[in-house]
């Protein structure tokens, strides 16, 4: 490799700085690469992949760090490497057009070939190993192979390319075929309830996925089979090996169906979506348990995952000291060694250390045994059983301190870290635990100061430098975690600053003929195709999440505007709900929140009143009711609020349904029977 010739050493993702060494002439997705790809007639080959994915590292080592195989690659095309998570717009044009082509899903990496005048994928894959396996030709033959096709066939491919570039706009273009009602969300509850498995919780079957959206769905359903099925499944997944029952924090997904073994990267998003239902269950059904997975994820989250700026991180990765999962690994010897014999002995009945080991000849922990039956069997108290199980897990966590840690990407996203702190926000709300809360509000202050320019988000920060213009998921994300905060904690500029990424939202992405949202920008980089979806995937779809945040803030200011976008949002997704319903969940919650809006509660007050009306009605109150505590001293309020005036002593609450009040009311006793009575 030529001096410079790699030009990723410049970059702040760590995945592209992985391979700032490789011999391959990597590029960044920029002007200067897609030039060079046409003024050299190269077709370009765009990997896309992400730092904790263990396919890619594979990839990357059998082919990538291969100077035979770079020099291939080098000799023959312009070679582009791209993080999926700084560019998730790329990725969701290139993984569509892989389904198109392929007839199936994508993944990572995802490895393609491009024309180099229009960027048109005319050849795709996912990983492709070293030497003929799994019925795939090995990566070398394929690069030969793709690319004389290239110069022999170069009108065959070009005119694929112009074909696939319409099926591309036909895609995503607008299919409006009525209103949103209530229908389809008994259709998707009835399809997720098929698939719900009873035995271990969850839906489907491996790999198994934590699927958020959907148990929240289920938990906002008022049934109390479908409220029992998403508790039943917390408990599974809080109880598996696909939470880290040392550390805290949850993994990717389970390779099995009983949620014992996960591949163990571990998510930024995952996590924060998760422990606002975590920390609801405890608050709905006062279990110690689903608290103590809530509080063990949070902690995780600000000891781990947050950055000494106030911003979260993104992911760590699967593996460490060379293979998966070694970081969280044991052997019984490990364990015998760390820990007194009764220790020992109740490490090996709680996790059920008494057979064969469950991963690669040592144990990856699953909790088998609860602390209720545990303190039966020794005869002693829970409390004591929970004392002692608190003392072997710091002795274990000390002792995997030690190791080599799983490698952090530590760059910050700004849509992930608006799941991040809506979960801490809701979390701290729910368990009444101000620190979280404090969390939140430093990983809020870290985006306005650094993400939020000249009225814009950026989506990525790493080393004082922040890149890429805003996709929707960073404004519908980030817009409904200042309304998750405002509710544990009023600041008049989460407000303020609520309303400018809406503002922003509607005036760049909002499909005004058609209703929804683009996932770019009016003023992006030109794309091959200009991506839309309605459809949750990993995490919770941009216009699910855009429709809640417009209906939330219509409520609470009264602004029609608002409504009125969620409702075209809403109606535009009426073809894809009448299709598979039960894949996007976001809309749907926000569907059921504008047929039968929630009754939110706007509380007046000096501070010390407010907390006390607030402790009432977040002990004995419906749970996940929108409170909102707003200081005396809070200044000038907008709109609706401005009319929730504060009295010259005590506290007053106007409980809102849709954009009427109630009038005053001085009792904390009356607003409860209230909020009972609507929840009913």
């Amino acid at each position: 490799m030529n001096a410079g010739s790699n030009r990723l050493s410049d970059e702040t993702s760590p995945y592209l700085l992985q391979h700032a060494d490789n011999p391959v002439h990597w590029q960044p997705w920029d002007d200067a690469a897609l030039a060079a790809a046409r003024e050299q007639d190269k077709p370009i080959l765009l990997s896309i992949g992400y730092s904790a994915c263990h396919w890619c590292h594979v990839m990357a080592h059998e082919s990538f760090e291969d100077p035979e195989t770079a020099a291939l690659m080098n000799e023959r095309l312009v070679n582009i490497k791209v993080d999926r998570e700084e560019r998730p717009d790329l990725d969701k044009v290139y993984q569509t057009a892989f389904q198109l082509m392929n007839r199936r899903g994508g993944g990572w990496p995802l490895t393609l070939f491009l024309t180099p005048d229009d960027l048109a994928p005319f050849f795709a894959g996912t990983y492709f190993p070293r030497e003929p396996r799994y019925g795939m030709a090995d990566f070398k033959t394929v690069l030969r192979q793709v690319t004389d096709a290239f110069h022999d066939r170069r009108d065959e491919i070009d005119r694929h390319a112009g074909a696939l570039r319409e099926a591309l706009g036909q895609v995503h273009a607008p299919e409006q075929t009525g209103h949103a009602n209530a229908g389809v969300i008994e259709a998707a509850q009835q399809a997720l309830d098929a698939q719900y498995d009873a035995a271990n919780g969850g839906f489907g079957a491996a790999p198994k996925f934590p699927r958020p959206g959907a148990l929240e769905l289920f938990l906002e359903s008022g049934d109390k089979t479908l409220s029992a099925h998403a508790l039943h499944s917390l408990q599974c997944m809080g109880n598996g090996g696909l939470f880290d029952q040392i550390g805290g924090g949850f993994c990717r997904y389970s390779v099995d169906a009983r949620w014992a073994i996960p591949h163990f990267e571990k998510m930024l998003y995952d996590n924060g979506a998760l422990l606002r239902l975590y920390a609801r269950a405890a608050r709905m059904t006062g279990e110690d348990r689903f608290r103590q997975v809530a509080a063990m994820t949070a902690q995780w989250l600000m000891d781990t995952m947050q950055s000494p700026e106030g911003g979260f991180y993104s992911s760590l990765d699967a593996d460490s000291d060379g293979g998966e999962g070694r970081y969280y690994l044991w052997t019984c010897e490990q364990l015998q060694a760390l820990l007194s014999g009764d220790e020992y002995t109740l490490a090996s009945e709680r996790f059920g250390l008494d057979g064969t080991p469950n991963f690669e000849g040592r144990w990856h922990l699953n909790v088998h045994v609860d602390v209720a039956t545990l303190a039966v069997r020794r005869g002693e108290s829970a409390a004591t059983v929970t004392a002692t199980l608190a003392a072997i897990g710091e002795k274990l966590h000390a002792a995997r301190a030690e190791r080599t840690a799983p490698a952090r990407d530590d760059k910050i996203l700004t849509a992930w870290n608006g799941i991040a702190i809506r979960g801490m926000a809701a979390a701290g709300r729910y368990l009444n635990e101000p620190r979280w809360i404090d969390s939140a509000m430093r990983a809020l202050d870290f985006v306005r100061a650094e993400l939020w320019h000249d009225a814009r988000l950026l989506a990525t920060y790493k080393d004082g430098r922040a890149r890429f213009s805003g996709y929707l998921d960073d404004y519908a994300f980030m817009a409904m975690a200042c309304v998750q905060l405002l509710q544990a904690r009023w600041r008049s500029e989460d407000l303020t600053f609520a309303r400018e990424l809406v503002e922003a939202m509607l005036r760049h992405f909002e499909d005004t003929d058609s209703g929804g949202f683009w996932f770019v920008a009016d003023d992006h980089e030109a794309l091959l195709d200009r991506p839309r979806s309605f459809a949750d995937e990993s995490m919770a779809a941009g216009n699910g999440m855009a429709a809640q945040a417009l209906i939330e803030l219509g409520h609470l200011l009264g602004e029609p505007r608002y409504l009125d976008a969620a409702s075209r949002t809403l109606d535009a997704a009426v073809a894809a709900l009448g299709h598979v319903p039960e894949a996007m969940c976001s809309s749907l919650v926000a569907l059921r929140r504008q047929l039968a809006p929630r009754p939110h509660v706007i509380v007046r007050g000096e501070h010390a009143v407010l907390r006390d009306w607030m402790d009432t009605i977040g002990a004995r109150g419906p749970c996940a009711q929108p409170v909102y505590a707003i200081a005396n001293d809070a200044g000038p309020l907008p709109d609706l609020l401005a009319a929730c005036e504060p009295r010259e002593s005590g506290g007053v609450a106007y409980v809102c349904t849709g954009t009427e009040c109630t009038a005053p009311m001085t009792s904390v006793e009356d607003v409860l029977a209230l909020l009972i009575a609507s929840a009913r």
